[in-house]
């Protein structure tokens, strides 16, 4: 269902109001500054006003949501989950659109340049990109932003990196929370960056819309550089570097891909999936990618799809939030905790193995 005209008009420039609840010394984000813990406790936190703030694209107010969204602790938890009840029945009109693409294949490069043709339509483009977290430190560079530098000045587009925080599947542990904020505060298009390819990478296909892999030309035989998973998954396929020296093997690309999409069943009976050459870094081929997500946003929409398919996702969000809840839960029990040091001792020096260790811990409940 469309919005009204002047619902959209209201947010095509989103803008940034004074931020009453910040001061001086709050920590900065990329695109505003960021509650102080304290201030993001469901106690001190006005829900109300920061979704009010959020609904009129106010960027400081998203920044802070999505922070609100994305902290672990309990009581920030409880303050989001009112903030996205207040959210939820403004979402679900943007198009949702998952990237990922073999490393060096320039996926930012891509998303800046699509989302300047998208921002030249007259849309507003919200890119949430995922970097991966250390795993010795849990730290992350957080450098996606820098390297979209054209896009990220712009007040039609908002750009929030986040740590993959160990989450498999190349999306950050709140990515769909993310994702119903963008679209709240009235963002057309929402762009999810994995943080690569591979094959746990089908997870950002159960939160997107439309799932696009790029590819690189000259990677060897058609196979090689593809995952079953993912093509089963893909909506499309993306050559991407068209351009110089790299045109005619872009070409020839094309026509290995195509050949090997015929070896695995599409993602939908409805929608037959193209392979596309394109050049990023000469902005070449963004419009025929616009025009190929729209056609499968009617074909899906016609045939019932895509509201089955949203559906499904929010299905099978319930199940990986009760399956981290129960995980949590578990390791929280005191018996656990008592036991799991020893346990996890004797498995290190192959006293007993991992799967009889786990029924010992399990056997607690």
């Amino acid at each position: 269902m469309a919005r009204p005209a002047s619902d959209v008009a209201s947010r095509r420039t989103p803008k940034a109001a004074p931020d009453a609840g910040a001061g001086p010394d709050a920590p900065a984000t990329l695109d505003g500054p960021v509650l102080p813990d304290a201030a993001v406790a469901p106690e001190a936190v006005d829900v109300e006003t920061l979704a009010t703030r959020v609904r009129a694209a106010d960027r400081r107010a998203l920044a802070k949501a999505i922070t609100l969204v994305e902290s672990t602790r309990a009581d920030h938890e409880a303050a989001a989950q009112l903030l996205l009840e207040r959210l939820l029945p403004h979402t679900g009109q943007a198009r949702r659109v998952g990237i990922t693409g073999v490393p060096g294949v320039g996926k930012s490069t891509f998303i800046e340049a699509f989302g300047l043709y998208l921002i030249g339509l007259g849309k507003c483009v919200a890119v949430l990109t995922v970097d991966p977290s250390s795993v010795r430190s849990g730290g992350s560079i957080l450098g996606d932003k820098t390297r979209m530098q054209r896009l990220s000045i712009s007040e039609q587009a908002f750009i929030r990196p986040s740590p993959s925080g160990g989450s498999l599947g190349g999306v950050a542990r709140r990515t769909r929370e993310a994702m119903l904020v963008c679209e709240a505060a009235g963002y057309d298009v929402v762009m999810v960056e994995t943080v690569g390819v591979g094959q746990s990478e089908v997870a950002v296909a159960s939160m997107v819309d439309f799932f696009l892999v790029l590819m690189l030309a000259g990677a060897g035989d058609e196979l090689q550089g593809i995952k079953k998973g993912i093509l089963e998954s893909a909506d499309a396929l993306a050559v991407n570097k068209a351009d110089g020296d790299n045109v005619a093997r872009a070409g020839r690309a094309v026509a290995e891909y195509t050949a090997a999409l015929h070896l695995f069943r599409p993602a939908s009976k409805h929608w037959k999936v193209p392979v596309i050459a394109v050049s990023a870094l000469e902005e070449r081929g963004m419009d025929e990618v616009w025009s190929i997500v729209e056609a499968h946003h009617v074909a899906l929409e016609t045939a019932g799809e895509l509201v089955a398919k949203r559906r499904s996702q929010q299905r099978a969000w319930l199940w990986s939030m009760i399956e981290e809840g129960l995980r949590a839960h578990f390791l929280a029990r005191d018996d656990v905790q008592r036991m799991l040091p020893e346990i996890e001792d004797e498995v290190a020096r192959a006293k007993v193995t991992p799967t009889a260790a786990a029924r010992r811990l399990l056997g607690l409940l």
